[in-house]
C-alpha cells in the first residue's frame, strides 16, 4: 500500500511514517518545515519528502492520504483531496486501526515530561526483554529512532506498545485530542497545565479532554498520576473506573534526593533502590517514578526498572549536551512552555553553580506565539544571566515585554544573533538553546563561530 503523509516532519507524523514503512508500506510525505531530527530520520529510511503542499501531489495516487493536525482547510492539497473524494484518515485513527488495536498500550499524557517519561518506560521494557513498540515525540538516545514496531516473542506475554499521548487535536476534521484514539491499558498522567491556547479556551477545557481519555481506560487498567497536580485530581473526580496509583509528594511512589545525579525510590514507604544516572532535576525524578510504576503494572519489578534507568541516556533536544568549545558548554532543549523553561534552567543552575547561563529562546509554540503566557515567560527566565530572544512570526512585541530586563536582547536576524552570542560568551559559560523547532540551525552557527575564534 502507498501512504502519503501530510505534515510528515512533525514528531508524531514522522513516527507514523516509520511504523508504516516498517510494515512494508510505500511511504511518502510532504511538509512546509523540513528540519532535523525528524527529517534526518526519514531520509535515513529513504522516505521521500516533498516540501510544500502543492495540489498536484494527488498525481502520486497513493492508496490513502494520512492528514496531520497542522493541515487546515484552505490548504491546496487537502482541498484537492476533498474535491476528488480521495481516501484520507488522521494519523491517530490509522495508528489504532493498523497497530494499536491488539497491543497492551502504555500511554504517557500530561503537559510536560511526556517524551522523557515515554522514553524511560520504553527503555525499561526493552532492557527487561519485552522488546516493545513505541512512538515518541523525540528520539531517545537508547534507541536512536522515534518509533518502531514491537518484536517480542516472549511466551505468555502480550505485545506492548509505549506511546506519548498528546492532548493536541487530531485533525481539521476531528477536534478531539489525539490520545482518545489510543485506548491504553496503562496510563501515566504526569501533570496538567494550560497550554495549546490555539485550541483550548482555558484549563477547564483541557481537563474535560483529559477526562475523555480516562473514559477509555478499562476497569482492569491502571492510571498512574501525579498527586501534586490539582488539575489531575479534578479530572479524576469527574469520574474514574480504573485502578489508581499516585506518585510524588505523599503518593505511593516517592523519592529522596541523594545528590544531583542519584535518588532513592520508595513504594508505600519501603525503599526499592536508588537510581544513578546523568540526568538532573526534580522533574526527571518524578518522570522516573511514573515510569517505574507503569513498568510494575506489567510485571517488571521496581528493582529491575531501577537498574534499567541507570543506563538511560535521555532524549535528543531534552537538555541535550551538544559540545564544549573553549570551556563553553552548549545544550539544546525543547522548552515549549514557561514551566518547562523554568524547570530546565533551575536544574541547570544547580548543576553549574555560579557560572553564567546564557539562555537563547525562540517562543515558537502556538501558545507562545499568541502571547498567552508572556508574563510567565519573563518569570521563567530568572536563573539566566544573559537572555537572547529570537523573534519570529509573533503576534506580540518581545522588545516591549523585555524592555525592563537589562540582560535581555531581542533579535530578528538569526545571523546577527549568532554573532552576538559568540561575542557575549566567555570561558565557563553555559549556552542553552530553547526552542521546540530547528531554531534556523542557530546551534551549528554558534558552534562554528566559536570554533573559528
Amino acid at each position: 500500500m502507498h501512504i502519503h503523509i501530510l505534515g510528515i516532519c512533525g514528531t508524531f507524523m514522522a513516527g507514523i511514517a516509520v511504523l508504516a514503512k516498517s510494515q512494508g508500506h510505500k511511504v511518502t510525505g510532504c511538509d512546509q518545515n523540513v528540519y532535523p531530527p525528524m527529517s534526518t530520520q526519514l531520509n535515513d529510511l529513504d522516505i521521500k519528502i516533498i516540501e510544500g503542499y502543492d495540489a498536484n501531489q494527488i498525481k502520486l495516487k497513493p492508496n490513502i492520504f494520512i492528514i496531520g493536525n497542522v493541515i487546515s482547510r484552505g490548504n491546496p492539497l487537502i482541498e484537492n483531496i476533498l474535491n476528488n473524494n480521495f481516501r484520507y484518515q488522521s494519523g491517530p485513527e490509522w495508528l489504532y486501526e493498523n497497530i494499536l488495536n491488539d497491543k497492551w498500550v502504555l500511554a504517557v499524557a500530561g503537559t510536560h515530561g511526556k517524551t522523557s517519561t515515554s522514553s524511560m518506560l520504553a527503555w525499561i521494557l526493552e532492557s527487561n526483554g519485552l522488546a516493545p513498540g513505541f512512538l515518541i515525540g523525540g528520539i531517545p538516545k537508547n534507541f536512536k529512532v522515534s518509533a518502531r514496531l514491537p518484536t517480542s516473542s516472549k511466551k505468555n506475554f502480550p505485545s506492548f506498545f509505549v506511546i506519548e499521548a498528546d492532548e493536541y487535536d487530531t485533525s481539521f476534521f476531528d477536534k478531539r485530542s489525539k490520545f482518545v484514539h489510543y485506548r491504553p491499558k496503562t496510563l501515566i498522567l504526569n501533570n496538567l497545565e494550560f497550554d495549546h491556547a490555539d485550541i483550548f479556551e482555558n484549563i477547564n477545557h483541557i481537563e474535560r479532554h483529559f477526562h475523555h481519555l480516562l473514559r477509555t481506560i478499562p476497569k482492569i487498567g491502571k492510571i498512574i498520576f501525579n498527586n501534586k497536580s490539582n488539575s489531575i485530581k479534578r479530572v479524576i473526580k469527574m469520574g474514574c473506573w480504573s485502578d489508581l496509583e499516585d506518585f510524588g509528594g505523599t503518593g505511593k511512589w516517592s523519592y529522596r534526593k541523594i545528590n544531583d545525579n542519584e535518588f532513592e525510590i520508595s513504594f508505600k514507604r519501603k525503599i526499592q533502590g536508588s537510581v544513578k544516572w546523568d540526568l538532573i532535576g526534580h522533574h526527571n525524578s518524578l518522570n522516573a517514578l511514573a515510569a517505574i510504576a507503569a513498568a510494575q503494572h506489567i510485571g517488571i519489578s521496581p528493582k529491575n526498572a531501577i537498574n534499567s534507568l541507570g543506563k538511560f541516556k535521555s532524549v535528543k533536544k531534552r537538555m541535550e549536551f551538544l559540545t564544549s568549545i573553549n570551556r563553553i558548554d552548549m545544550y539544546d532543549d525543547f522548552a515549549h512552555h514557561p514551566t518547562a523553561i523554568k524547570t530546565t534552567l533551575e536544574g541547570l543552575r544547580k548543576k553549574i553553580g555560579n557560572n553564567r547561563i546564557i539562555a537563547v529562546i525562540e517562543p515558537r509554540s502556538n501558545t507562545m506565539k499568541l502571547g498567552k503566557m508572556k508574563n510567565q515567560l519573563v518569570k521563567s527566565l530568572k536563573e539566566a544571566d544573559i537572555i537572547f530572544c529570537y523573534s519570529n512570526n509573533l503576534t506580540w512585541n518581545p522588545k516591549i515585554l523585555f524592555k525592563n530586563l537589562t540582560n535581555t536582547k531581542v533579535f530578528l536576524d538569526i545571523d546577527k544573533l549568532a554573532n552576538k552570542i559568540k561575542k557575549s560568551c566567555k570561558q565557563g559559560d553555559t549556552i542553552i538553546f530553547m526552542s521546540n523547532g530547528g531554531f534556523s540551525d542557530l546551534q551549528n552557527k554558534v558552534k562554528q563561530l566559536l570554533k573559528n575564534e
